[in-house]
């Protein structure tokens, strides 16, 4: 499978499903990068993978100016209606973030939480990033670790999974710190800090229903599995989260994830 079938098949996967029902359980991941940011009135601000635009409205509420950008166009048209009902004057559009139609040096900020990691090609990714942010312009990323509980969960459905497409790098690392300093070091001056964002749900059943009705990744595959093998996934699903994340009667679902702050040179 070539890059551009892949995120063919990605446009259409990430927005499968009420994807806002997954953006509600990283608020807090949202809010540190807004934050660490700081946007001031004015700033031109370029959100990439903006999903539903939770942080493209945080940032249009504090005074930036905000362009998001999203290769799923159901979620781009999700954070119109967003944007729409909360009265925010938000630039979304659909959009490849490994070749961005945007002019170079043109944006105060760049922000991706849990998002740019997913394109396939590396590279490129960082690549874009470099080129659309003005000198001493910055960029803020959310990356989910390799050894946290997000990479751990995906490596828990693998065994269900296709393989990945030959050279596709791996998401999560975006989450290494080496990774990354390769990958932007040149353009950024960088620091990098790691938190852990916790997803608390009462059950791993109940986390299963969530996750298969409203995360793309989870709900295509599910949906792509024949009954029997659909349910060897679904009792897999539960028994990890049961087994490993069961803690004060409640399933928690420690989350590591990098927070990349860059300015560029």
């Amino acid at each position: 499978m070539a890059f551009e079938e892949l995120k063919s098949k990605q446009s259409v996967m990430w927005g499968t499903g009420p994807y806002q029902n997954i953006t509600e359980t990283i608020t807090d991941i949202h809010e540190h990068v807004v934050d660490r940011l700081d946007p001031q009135p004015g700033e031109s601000w370029l959100d990439l993978a903006c999903g539903t635009g939770a942080v493209s409205e945080r940032a249009a509420q504090r005074g930036a100016a905000v362009t998001g950008v999203d290769l799923a166009p159901a979620l781009i048209e999700t954070a119109q209606e967003r944007a729409q009902e909360q009265g925010l004057d938000i630039d979304y559009r659909v959009g490849d973030c490994e070749r961005l139609e945007l002019e170079s040096g043109s944006f105060d900020i760049v922000s991706s939480t849990c998002g740019v990691m997913f394109a396939p090609d590396h590279e490129a990714t960082a690549g874009e990033l470099a080129r659309v942010v003005k000198p001493g312009g910055r960029i803020g990323l959310a990356d989910w670790t390799p050894e946290g509980g997000l990479a751990k969960m995906f490596a828990m459905m693998r065994p269900f999974s296709p393989p990945p497409p030959e050279g596709a790098g791996s998401p999560f690392a975006w989450g290494d710190e080496q990774h990354v300093q390769e990958l932007l070091g040149e353009a950024f001056d960088l620091e990098l800090e790691r938190h852990v964002s916790h997803l608390r749900i009462p059950s791993g059943e109940e986390y299963w229903q969530l996750f298969s009705s409203s995360y793309g990744p989870t709900r295509t595959l599910a949906e792509s599995l024949e009954d029997d093998r659909r349910e060897e996934f679904h009792r897999a699903w539960v028994d990890f989260f049961e087994s490993n994340y069961r803690k004060n009667g409640e399933i928690d679902h420690d989350r590591e994830w990098l927070l990349v702050y860059g300015t560029r040179r």
